[in-house]
């Protein structure tokens, strides 16, 4: 698979889309610095998945984006396409079958990035799975970028290993891996998970089962209330039914009484409605005489208003008469100055006429005059204008001669300054100082040999340092356990001394001990020591007396006027010890195990523990106990007491067990203990001790270091003398023959010129002549023009002035014609108002004289005698019906009476009813709770065993307090329960296939892990093979190998040993920078013989080397690009020749990058054709 093709646009300086071709194995690509050469490179590890900004240079990803220029604003998105020939079928995975396959990026301004891989939108892994195991990538040695060769050379091992992985093409089961062990980490959370939730449900399960069997007896109980709730509902429905029957009868009758108290009622209302309808007859009667009054008194008034109406009318038209006539008198002298101005404006026109028709005569004559005028002065202006352009082309090459003229003459200054120059630097140069680089080059051989020295010194005490330290490491060790074990001896001998002091824990005995002044008196188990294995034994036979308090003098317990507030025994510390009683024959006293640490307590506990035997186990003390004399008995070690009759067994019932074993137990820790610290106080000197043989060593490493640092400072210092001066003798020589070019050079452009300064002084005595005749001529002209120029502002005046009279004239004209019209018009509207004003005052005279009121008077007369008719007759129907009033008042309160009578029953029938529907609600209401219920069981059960309302409650009553009882029940209990033991089988099943699935995931670990070793391996054995052959070649001698940091191949590092010719160092960092370039190349092509990349970016790889090791460098990349295409930028004139093809890199505008490409072929057979035909 080889790159044919890239594509860029708006990547970086590449703003335009830009197309490189690459049908080369060896491409170069050229350029002056800062001209976007490395942006290729970069493109090419973007397009190949790099997400680091730093990678390719940038803060973000979006600075990848062009960002504009000074002439260019900034765009919205870079894509990068890379074409690739895979006609051979190389690509991986299913890309394989395609011919050619095109890798595309873009990214937009706000972040959005999409790769393609033929035009297909694909993930970035899918970009990365193609070129895996390749050593093509984003951080693949394939790609070596600016300062990539030092970094390589000089790499962690841990990051070494990673190009060795790359080669082995490991990187792929590492990803393999990497998810494989994401999967295994998925896995064993899924389990602890299920396992969590199972435990989690067994105990849900024990709950549930128990709210299961609560739940099973609250349905039972609430089955037994529903059936004595539903025998409840049904008693009281018949006894609601009964007494609805009661209430009924009652309602019936007292509806018969209420009618018959309606009936007389009636009657009486028959007589009121037939008075009530004679009373209103007479009221309407009334209302009608009322209403005749009403009408006769509105016609008085009428006629009366009509009367003054007609008064006030006659007063407004003889005012209207007189206005009338004041306004004709104004409109005839108003008509009379209309008529007399309509004959001055008259006359104003026929005068205007007569003076337009004189100025448009003199407007003409003026206006033909006018274009003679400027047909003169256009041609004279015509004229000055052609000869000032020649005078100005004559004076501009005038001008141009003399700036020629002085151009030559700084010319030559400056070469005479630059010849001035270049002699006194030649006569400057320094001679080569070969006395100095020979002393320098024998102090640098002195310093390797005192380096090698020191070398060896520092190899030593390296090897001692180790042993010293893993000394003083094991010292720590075993110091840090004997404090640990102090630690632990000393918690538990704390421990038990609380467990000791919490025996005195009674607080009301404490203060009556505090108040006796008994807080600090010793107790008896503080002074016995037993036997190990009998302590049970003491304290079943002492019991509370092992607390016993010490006094000195026992009477002083007779002081006491209050008792102690608990269990409490004391014993005379002065005590004579008791005649020893005889031991039985064949027993053995317990009293002989027992030891005392104070006399003191001796005589009471040989008193105490006299007639107690001591015996293996309960069987031998059952056998012994007839041997027993009275009052004896047998104790085994676990505390049974055994006596002649009776067996007493033993158990630990108060705080005072284990007492014993305690206080033994703490004296044995507190020797532990000090034993312990006197051991811990050793290990710390042994501690000191390796610590003081460790800074020894590290004191005499320091100076090593440091004397070694400064020998290798002071030899690359030397080392970079003898460069200089190497390089200072070169540059001279360069510098000297290249001086005596520039001399050469110089010279020969002085002549020229010279040459020139004298064509230029001839040329402009011709033109200083040519400019004396023209400005002659433009004086003329200049005087002509002036003159035309004047007669033809004059003409343009008059004209102006013609035409400004004519229009005036006309103006003044088409104003009195205006007038003129106005005036007509005034006049016909004032005659025409005039006759409107005359005809209304004939009009309004006419009206005033028809005018008459004596009908109206008449009218009135008559009107008024009728409403004193009609006043009579209303007086005398008012009277009839007040007497009609009266009756019906009377009607009406016999009426209220019976009425009255009415609502006592009313109330009755209605408190009856409502008793009736009481009743009615009551047993439907019990209908309703047993609707839906099969009556027929319960009215069984109610035959067979009646029962009343009370006791129906009663028992609903207990059953309630029964379910109360249960409390908070989970009625979903048993659903759940099934439901939980269903989802606990699948959880077992899914528990058995996680594990199982655990070991398949490990199982391919497993196996990835030792296919990775064995590919690592042998990868790591073909690579040093590679790097053996390559270093010599390279360095034209020497050698060159990988180490292991470690002995697991997966995790060591890798670390690169190089030996240049005649060299021995210990590290690759003492090497200068041309050698560890050189170093890192040999170890990258080493990659690239066992794993040939399809296409190999070199940027400035060369930089660091001389000529000879760049033509080393040039024939092995010249043998590999057989099988690998190598695209390369450089400066070097000797890898440019290497190159079949030039790909140039121009910024001709600022801040974008071009692209100018350049065949080389074609251009030697253009040289070699040009050299035939000459």
């Amino acid at each position: 698979m080889r790159l044919s093709h890239i594509k860029l646009a708006g990547f970086k300086s590449f703003v335009d889309p830009t197309h490189i071709a690459l049908p080369g194995q060896l491409v170069g690509v050229v350029g002056p610095n800062g001209c976007g050469k490395s942006n290729v490179i970069d493109a090419l590890r973007w397009v190949l998945g790099e997400s680091r900004a730093s990678a390719l240079r940038g803060e973000s990803m979006q600075d990848v984006i062009f960002n504009g220029s000074g002439n260019r604003k900034p765009v919205a998105r870079a894509s990068v396409e890379l074409i690739f020939d895979n006609s051979l079928g190389k690509a991986a995975g299913q890309w394989s079958s395609y011919a050619e396959i095109a890798i595309k990026r873009v990214l937009q301004r706000d972040g959005d990035s999409n790769y393609y891989i033929n035009n297909q939108h694909v993930r970035r892994k899918d970009v990365t799975d193609i070129f895996l195991g390749t050593g093509l990538g984003a951080r693949a040695y394939a790609i070596i970028e600016q300062g990539m060769i030092s970094r390589i050379i000089e790499a962690k091992p841990e990051e070494l290993r990673v190009f060795l992985e790359e080669a082995a093409g490991v990187s792929k089961y590492r990803d393999r891996r990497r998810e494989t062990e994401l999967r295994l980490g998925d896995t064993r959370d899924n389990l602890l998970r299920v396992s969590d939730i199972l435990q989690e449900l067994d105990k849900q399960l024990v709950h549930l089962g128990e709210q299961a069997e609560v739940a099973k007896q609250y349905r039972r109980l609430e089955s037994s209330r529903e059936t004595t709730q539903r025998l409840l509902w049904l008693v009281n429905k018949q006894e609601a039914e009964a007494r609805r029957v009661r209430v009924a009868q009652q309602v019936e009758k007292t509806k018969n009484e209420l009618e018959a108290e309606i009936a007389k009622l009636r009657e009486v209302e028959s007589t009121l409605e037939s008075a009530r309808s004679e009373h209103f007859a007479l009221a309407d009667a009334l209302h009608a005489k009322q209403g005749d009054l009403y009408t006769t008194n509105a016609e008085v008034s009428r006629l009366e208003q009509q009367i003054s109406f007609l008064n006030e009318q006659r007063n407004r038209m003889a005012q209207q008469i007189a206005n009338g006539e004041r306004q004709i008198e104004q409109q005839r002298n108003q008509l009379q100055g209309l008529q007399s101005l309509l004959e001055h404006w008259t006359h104003q026109q026929q005068e205007a006429a007569v003076r337009v028709e004189i100025c448009e005569n003199r407007a003409d004559t003026e206006s033909q005059h006018l274009p003679r005028v400027e047909d003169a002065a256009r041609a004279a202006q015509e004229r000055h204008n052609a000869v000032q352009r020649e005078q100005l082309l004559a004076q501009q090459q005038l001008q141009l001669a003399e700036t020629q003229r002085g151009h030559i003459h700084s010319n030559l200054q400056q070469l005479d300054g630059r010849k001035a120059r270049l002699l006194l630097e030649r006569d400057n140069l320094p001679q080569p100082n070969h006395e100095a680089l020979e002393q320098a080059r024998q102090q640098i051989a002195e310093m390797q040999m005192e380096q090698e020295a020191q070398q060896e010194m520092l190899a030593q005490l390296q090897a001692q340092l180790p042993l010293a330290e893993g000394e003083r490491r094991s010292q720590r060790v075993a110091a840090q356990e004997l404090e640990r074990q102090l630690g632990q001896v000393e918690a538990r001998l704390e421990a038990l001394k609380q467990l000791q002091a919490k025996l005195d824990n009674d607080k009301d005995l404490k203060s009556w001990l505090v108040q006796h002044q008994l807080e600090n008196a010793p107790r008896l188990w503080q002074s016995v020591r037993i036997e190990q294995g009998w302590e049970d034994a003491l304290e079943a036979v002492l019991r509370e007396r092992l607390n016993a308090l010490a006094l000195a003098r026992l009477e002083d317990a007779a002081s006491w006027n209050d008792v102690p507030p608990a269990k409490l025994a004391v014993f005379s510390a002065n005590g004579a010890r008791a005649s020893a009683h005889r031991a039985q024959a064949g027993l053995t006293p317990l009293a002989g195990y027992v030891r005392c640490e104070d006399m003191q307590a001796a005589p009471v506990v040989e008193d105490w523990l006299s007639g107690v035997y001591a015996v293996a186990g309960l069987n031998q003390a059952l056998a012994q106990r007839a041997s027993l004399p009275a009052g004896a008995w047998l104790v085994t070690p676990q505390g049974h007491l055994v006596g002649a009759h009776s067996v007493l067994f033993h158990a630990p019932d108060s705080q005072l067990h284990g007492v014993l074993a305690r206080q033994r137990e703490i004296e044995n820790l507190q020797q532990e203990a000090q034993q312990q610290a006197e051991a811990l106080e050793l290990g710390k000197q042994l501690v000191t001790q390796a610590e003081e043989a460790c800074c020894a060593i590290e004191s005499r490493l320091g100076p090593l270091h440091s004397s070694g640092s400064e020998l290798q400072q002071r030899q690359h210092a030397l080392q970079m003398q003898v460069l200089k001066l190497t390089q200072a003798n070169e540059r001279s020589s360069e510098r000297r023959m290249q001086i005596g070019q520039e001399l050469q050079e110089l010279a020969e452009r002085a002549s020229e010129e010279q040459r020139q300064l004298e064509e230029i002084a001839e040329r402009m005595l011709i033109l200083r002549e040519d400019m004396a005749t023209h400005q002659e001529e433009a004086a003329q002209a200049r005087q002509k023009s002036f003159e035309q120029d004047t007669l033809l502002r004059e003409q343009r005046e008059r004209s102006q002035k013609a035409l400004h009279e004519l229009q005036e004239a006309r103006f003044f004209a088409k104003t009195c014609v205006d007038k003129i019209g106005d005036l007509d018009h005034n006049i016909k509207h004032s005659i025409t108002t005039l006759n409107q004003l005359e005809v209304a005052l004939a009009h309004t005279r006419h009206e005033l004289a028809n005018m008459a009121d004596d009908v109206n008077q008449q009218q009135l007369q008559s009107v008024l005698e009728r409403r004193q008719v009609h006043e009579q007759a209303l007086a005398e129907a008012r009277n009839v019906l007040e007497h009609a009033t009266l009756n019906l008042n009377k009607l009406e309160q016999e009426r209220m009476l019976g009425e009255q009578k009415l609502n006592p029953l009313r109330e009755k029938v209605n408190e009856i009813t409502l008793k009736e529907q009481e009743a009615r609600l009551q047993s439907g209401q019990w209908a309703e709770q047993l609707q839906g219920v099969d009556e027929a069981p319960l009215l069984a059960q109610l035959e067979s065993n009646p029962a009343k309302p009370a006791a129906l409650q009663a028992e609903l009553t207990r059953l309630g307090e029964g379910i109360t009882a249960l409390g908070a029940v989970n009625l979903a209990a048993l659903d759940e329960l099934q439901a939980s033991q269903e989802r606990k089988a699948y959880l077992d099943a899914q528990a058995k296939d996680l594990n199982e699935a655990m070991e398949t995931l490990e199982a391919a670990i497993r196996r990835i892990d030792k296919e990775s070793r064995d590919l690592l391996m042998g990868t790591y054995d073909e690579v040093n093979r590679h790097l053996a052959e390559l270093f010599p070649v390279l360095f034209g001698g020497g050698d060159a190998r990988l180490v292991l940091t470690g002995e697991e191949i997966l995790d060591s590092g890798v670390q690169v040993m190089a030996h240049p010719p005649g060299k021995k160092n210990s590290s690759i960092h003492l090497l200068s920078g041309g050698e560890k370039a050189l170093t890192a190349i040999a170890l990258v092509f080493s990659l690239f013989q066992l794993n040939p990349a399809p296409f190999c970016l070199l940027d400035e790889v060369d930089a660091p080397l001389d000529d000879t090791n760049t033509e080393r460098l040039c024939n092995l990349v010249k043998k590999m690009a057989v099988h690998t295409q190598f695209v390369f930028i450089s400066h070097n004139k000797i890898t440019m020749e290497l190159a079949q093809q030039l790909v140039g890199v121009t910024m001709q505008e600022r801040g974008v990058s071009k692209v100018v490409s350049v065949d080389i072929e074609a251009a030697l057979r253009m040289r070699d054709e040009s050299a035939v035909a000459a």
